[in-house]
């Protein structure tokens, strides 16, 4: 009988407990999407919607963002540095921001599918031959879109394009499970305070410091979502194979490529990334900013915009 009572009374905490949690993720998602609302339009791709801004006049750019992330990162300072030149448009990556998860595979977690979708999206709006800027895991979209032909000239900044040794941080490791996903996704969703996420952006940023009002632009809530966190997590953990897939293609890519890395960068370091990319590239330009972090788009961003005017140019 005790061994009953005690079965019993752990069930009734767990499920107690999930359903806190799931109350609590739900009132925060909630909360986020009223704070947070989509701020463009949609167009749909084969059934899936995805989020876009298009504003300015001229050749065509095309920004994608980064992991955790959303558009938001890229009109926050970036996008309107440019658009007396180009006709930008920034887009919610599959997954994250307000646009919709491709299904199949796990997340959308194919580079390829991704740039798939992105590249129709683009077409239907007229955007037909771009200049792409991918920043972090977007560049790593961006060159899969030129793998696929398409873009006039790439732009990568601090992108991952090359396998690494080791293993991802331990949050990662954990969500590489279906169990761990079921487990540590809806309690981070639901009980994860904004100092950490404070502090997580922080360090992505360093030893660059934070722009006043970015956090508050961004909509940081927005990713921790449980269906964005989970997106997120299976795009991340299925990265490095994905990359692994892509590097024998590299040295096919024709068109101009410039590349933008902080030597400073210890979320995608330059050493294992851009600098041995510029070997395999026969068109290509690399720029390393001393003593830039992750975000040069942010803290450099006149660098990044004269990478841009040179890509079109080339």
């Amino acid at each position: 009988m005790r061994w009953t009572r005690l079965a019993a009374s752990l069930f009734i905490a767990a499920a107690t407990l999930a359903g806190v949690t799931h109350w609590r993720a739900s009132a925060r998602e909630v909360a986020a999407e009223a704070a947070f609302p989509p701020t463009g339009q949609f167009v749909t791709v084969d059934g899936l919607r995805l989020h876009y801004e298009m504003s300015g006049s001229g050749p065509d750019l095309v920004l994608i963002h980064g992991a955790s992330g959303s558009l938001r990162d890229m009109t926050f300072a970036l996008r309107d540095q440019l658009t007396d030149r180009y006709r930008v448009t920034v887009v919610d990556r599959p997954g994250l921001g307000n646009s919709d998860t491709i299904a199949k595979p796990l997340a959308g977690t194919s580079l390829q599918d991704q740039a798939r979708v992105i590249k129709a999206a683009m077409a239907q709006l007229g955007v037909i031959d771009p200049v792409v800027l991918g920043q972090s895991y977007g560049g790593a979209v961006a060159l899969a879109w030129a793998l696929e032909g398409g873009p006039r000239a790439l732009v990568l900044v601090s992108s991952p394009s090359l396998p690494w040794p080791g293993a991802l941080d331990p949050w990662y490791r954990v969500t590489s499970t279906a169990l761990g996903r079921a487990l540590a996704i809806p309690l981070v969703a639901a009980f994860v305070p904004q100092s950490y996420v404070t502090a997580a952006t922080t360090a992505v940023f360093a030893p660059d410091t934070v722009p006043a009002g970015y956090e508050a632009h961004l909509g940081t809530a927005l990713t921790l979502r449980r269906q964005t966190l989970a997106a997120n997590t299976a795009q991340i953990n299925a990265l490095r194979a994905e990359l692994v897939t892509m590097e024998q293609r590299y040295p096919t890519l024709s068109l101009p490529v410039e590349l933008l890395h902080g030597t400073a960068d210890t979320i995608v370091p330059l050493h294992i990334h851009s600098q041995p990319l510029s070997q395999l590239l026969p068109n290509v330009a690399l720029t390393v900013i001393d003593g830039a972090g992750h975000m040069p788009h942010h803290s450099h961003s006149q660098t990044v915009i004269d990478a841009i005017d040179r890509a079109a140019l080339r």
